[in-house]
């Protein structure tokens, strides 16, 4: 794949944007996965006009959808590590499987005219918790579906299916609506959560991992360590949250935009949504040109301007095509946007801790529209629906200024993050426990004092990668009596946390940073592993 640099990203030209789909695995699950997106917009048309007459309505329609997102917050990261350590294919049909009984059972209670509106949201909440602990497995088995080269490619399709489901979705539910009632949307919904099942049942996932299963607790750990250790990884985080939250203000309030200020049915409302998924479908098609010839951070910039543009229209506009244009445009931007941050996210992370780490950027997206779909809400109960609509274009065009001093970082998404053993496992005397520790390292440089600055500076770039692959604590120091002799010093957890960190999660470009320090020394470094003796408690 050739890189280029230009407005401080990389500009790809990789394979076409449909290869992944060439793939039959691929193939499947995406489709099963556009079944699914379609039945969960579905319900969101269903449920969100159930109570868009009640007079609270900005409230009510806000409270459903940040219903359906805040459990990402609490639930996402804990979702990350249970992917990583479990068989991402068992956790996904078993989570399929409980999807499908919650969503039937929504549909038989409102069929039963027993969904109020307080059952509505705590059954929304659940449904939320369901997809919130689906996600992050699902966006992590993409990479193992496509060879590298095809992910940017992948993540634009994985951005299009849900885009063509939101042309899709709200159209057909809308129509459901007006003609049959609510639960009919949210029986196919469960119906839809069923295909997942089935698709993933035909997968054949090939085995993966090393170093043995990581616990729940140290796995949780390091993957919050890492994510703190990572300034590529924070800067695709703190973009997505300046997009989102001023983002969310135009899906939360896309309802009551619909039914009072442009007199439109639960039909015309499914048209409004279907203008934005359509420009997602525009923006799918033609984000590979488009991102060749911006780069990344310009791209970024012109996508959110152009979703400041729908939530603008949908502010002072008040006939329904002109809203719809503008729209389609709104989606187009939206697409650029996911797809950017996803693809960026999902280059930049190794396959160790890739689960952990894209959940907590959906804490950070879906988590941050949750919370502003919420507030957004309680304020256009406040002010009115324009007004705050007004407000939301205007931090969103902030947003889009923002990037010419907070841009992605250009080696994001470029760096070798290949999984690499290039050194033997330390040879011990003592026997040790895998669950011994806490570790202390020390490793011991004979550099020359004309290199020593120089060191000084590769260090620093090494104890990051340290701290990213395990290091609980980190320090170097020169010996006062040999100005020649530094000593490196890290502390980990546990002895099977030192040995991931030695041959399981040290990446390409984390050896590199090593051996770039190791290459201003003189010789080999001196290696020693400090351990607690034998039967002194473990330190917590």
């Amino acid at each position: 794949m050739t890189q280029q640099k230009h407005d401080g990203g990389a500009r790809q030209n990789g394979p076409s944007s449909w290869a992944p789909l060439r793939g039959r695995t691929f193939r499947v699950l995406w489709s099963a996965q556009l079944g699914s997106n379609v039945g969960t917009w579905m319900q969101t048309v269903g449920a969100q006009w159930m109570l868009v007459q009640q007079p609270n309505a900005p409230t009510l329609t806000a409270a459903v959808q940040a219903a359906s997102l805040l459990p990402v917050l609490f639930l996402s990261l804990p979702a990350g590590v249970l992917a990583d350590v479990l068989d991402r294919r068992a956790l996904l049909m078993a989570l399929s499987g409980v999807m499908a009984a919650l969503c039937a059972a929504l549909a038989a209670l409102t069929a039963a005219g027993l969904t109020t509106p307080a059952v509505l949201i705590a059954l929304t909440f659940l449904i939320g918790c369901g997809q919130a602990l689906m996600s992050p497995g699902w966006q992590a088995i993409q990479p193992e579906l496509v060879p590298r080269e095809q992910i940017p490619a992948a993540a634009a399709l994985g951005s299009l299916n849900v885009n063509v489901a939101r042309a899709i979705g709200p159209a057909v539910a809308g129509l459901l609506v007006a003609a049959t009632g609510p639960d009919v949307v949210f029986a196919l919904n469960a119906v839809s959560f069923l295909g997942v099942l089935a698709a993933l049942l035909g997968w054949h996932r090939a085995r993966h991992g090393a170093g043995g299963r990581e616990r729940m607790r140290p796995a949780l750990a390091s993957g919050t360590r890492y994510v703190r250790n990572a300034p590529g990884v924070r800067r695709v985080l703190l973009r997505s949250g300046l997009f989102v939250v001023p983002a969310s203000a135009l899906w939360g309030l896309l309802p009551v935009v619909a039914e009072r200020r442009l007199g439109l049915g639960s039909g015309g409302y499914g048209l409004l949504l279907g203008a934005l998924g359509a420009g997602a479908i525009v923006g799918a098609v033609t984000i590979g040109r488009v991102r060749e010839r911006l780069g990344r951070n310009v791209l970024l910039a012109v996508s959110t301007v152009a979703f400041a543009a729908g939530t603008l229209a949908a502010a002072v506009l008040r006939q329904p095509v002109p809203v719809a244009v503008v729209l389609v445009v709104a989606g187009v931007g939206w697409l650029y946007a996911l797809s950017t941050l996803n693809t960026t996210l999902q280059l930049a992370l190794p396959g160790w801790v890739r689960a952990r780490g894209l959940a907590v950027y959906l804490m950070v997206f879906m988590g941050g529209q949750g919370v502003g779909t919420l507030l957004w809400g309680l304020l256009a109960d406040g002010i009115g629906t324009a007004e705050t609509l007004l407000v939301s274009a205007g931090l969103l065009l902030a947003s889009a200024a923002s990037l010419a001093w907070l841009p992605l970082r250009g080696k994001t998404g470029t760096l070798d993050r290949t999984i690499v053993a290039p050194w033997p496992e330390p040879a011990l005397a003592l026997p040790v426990d895998p669950d011994d520790g806490p570790v202390l390292v020390e490793v011991a440089y004979e550099v020359p004092e004309d290199r020593a600055e120089r060191f000084r500076a590769a260090m620093a770039e090494a104890a990051v990668s340290r701290r990213r692959t395990g290091a609980l604590r980190w320090n170097l120091y020169q010996d006062a009596a040999d100005p020649r002799r530094w000593v490196e010093v890290f502390e980990v957890a546990s002895w099977s946390e030192h040995l991931r960190q030695h041959g399981a999660r040290l990446t390409g470009y984390d050896a590199e940073l090593l051996t770039a320090a190791r290459d201003l020394a003189e010789g080999e470094p001196e290696v020693r592993h400090l351990v607690p003796p034998a039967g002194e408690p473990a330190r917590p």
